[in-house]
């Protein structure tokens, strides 16, 4: 399966899906919940991106696909693709330490910028806030 990401641009990317991939959006796709929550969570993000300082927000499924994002697609693609590594670490960690416990929100401060995650079923909700606003 291939998608293109349409920029700005105007500029056209094509990316390709192992067939796990596909069959995990075909199944959110084919969801009767997505409709009903989709308004909610589209007001939450705009309440969050008009907040002081909120340079993007990316939400991605399990597999760190981007579902939507406020960034453009280069920048959306590497947040995804590293915040997803860095969550499926942390989890680990987090269950070795104590095997009852769940990673739930991961929070990473920089000098220039703040990055928050927040885990929740089978989504990642990434903001990413810059400091000096």
């Amino acid at each position: 399966m291939t998608a293109t990401l349409h920029f700005r641009s105007g500029k056209k990317r094509q990316f390709r899906f192992s067939w796990q991939q596909r069959d995990a959006l075909n199944r959110r796709r084919n969801n009767p919940t997505i409709p009903k929550m989709a308004s909610e969570v589209e007001e939450t993000l705009k309440r969050i991106e008009g907040q002081r300082g909120v340079v993007g927000t990316v939400v991605c499924n399990a597999d760190g696909i981007p579902i939507r994002s406020s960034l453009d697609g280069v920048a959306t693609a590497q947040y995804a693709r590293l915040l997803r590594k860095l969550t499926v670490m942390a989890k680990s960690a987090v269950r070795d330490i104590d095997p009852q416990n769940d990673l739930t929100f991961l929070r990473l401060r920089s000098q220039k910028c703040e990055i928050m995650v927040g885990l929740e079923n089978e989504f990642l909700v990434i903001v990413i806030q810059n400091l000096h606003q």
